[in-house]
């Protein structure tokens, strides 16, 4: 019993130090919507699968994954992230920050479908249904014409790349744990893999279909430390979280990020706490809460 114990504390500490990472995720994508999102996210997804190397100790053939494996690590990451900067760059970033951590609700709905012995209930529909009334409230309650008011021309656009974000992160981290329970696991350095393969697709879609843009030497610390961080960083430790702990307590401590996240947001871009992201914060923040807390 203590060792066990001992297990779940240093997961849920895991699973916080990731929190913390994922938290500057959007900020720190704000901050960089100046750069194209194919070349952002390669750049920050090759910078982040630096981090499996140690863990191989620099043995690079240990870093072979099954092409199941693989196909769904590239889906995962170069999908989710480039549609979130997407969305970071077309909408109000505060608002499409919070769409895209529907995520969480996208996990409880989409189980039973992708997930043997799991099923739906209507309490896990009144959760979705509160959640998407937070995101409603955040798109529509600044008080505008319309979504595209405050400078954003291509909101109503960038509020579907956060959505198509939260779909793929949802079906993601179903799809990685049916791996896990059909007996394909993958190891933890395999992420760096991934990142790798996502990186670098992520600049051959850059070459093909962005401009070029010079980057300057703020530039490169800050994806470096998009890299280190929420793009690479934050997934060994999510994984390592996840294989050590219990997921339902991590799956609860995992929705704090959304709160979190909104909060430096806000203090970076300048924006008061206004009404309406208050409520779609605490909406979305307590239908997520609610319907993890569920039994499945």
């Amino acid at each position: 019993m203590p060792a066990a114990r001992s297990h779940t504390a240093t997961a849920n500490l895991l699973a916080l130090a990731t929190i913390a990472l994922w938290a500057s995720l959007a900020a720190l994508g704000t901050a960089l919507a100046h750069v194209p999102p194919f070349l952002l996210t390669g750049l920050g997804l090759l910078a982040g699968s630096v981090i499996a190397l140690p863990l191989v100790r620099f043995d690079v053939r240990r870093l072979a994954v099954a092409p199941r494996a693989l196909a769904l690590g590239v889906y995962g990451l170069f999908g989710y992230h480039f549609l979130l900067f997407t969305a970071l760059q077309l909408a109000p970033p505060v608002e499409a920050n919070l769409v895209n951590y529907l995520w969480p609700l996208g996990i409880v709905l989409m189980a039973p479908l992708l997930l043997p012995g799991v099923r739906l209930s209507a309490a896990h529909v009144l959760a979705a249904l509160v959640g998407m009334a937070g995101a409603a409230i955040a798109i529509l309650g600044r008080g505008a014409a319309s979504p595209a008011a405050g400078g954003h021309p291509m909101a109503a656009l960038g509020f579907a790349a956060a959505a198509g974000a939260a779909f793929i992160w949802s079906s993601y981290s179903l799809l990685t744990k049916r791996l896990t329970l059909t007996g394909q696991p993958f190891p933890t350095a395999a992420i760096g893999t991934f990142g790798l393969v996502s990186g670098g697709l992520s600049l051959g879609c850059h070459a093909l279909l962005e401009p070029s843009v010079s980057l300057s030497a703020r530039d490169g610390l800050l994806i470096a430390a998009l890299g280190l961080g929420p793009l690479g960083g934050a997934f060994f430790l999510w994984d390592a979280a996840l294989k050590l702990g219990d997921a339902r307590q991590i799956g609860v401590l995992s929705y704090l990020t959304p709160l979190l996240s909104t909060l430096i947001l806000l203090w970076t871009t300048g924006r008061p706490l206004s009404w309406n992201i208050g409520l779609a914060t605490a909406l979305i923040l307590g239908a997520a809460v609610a319907g993890t807390r569920m039994r499945q």
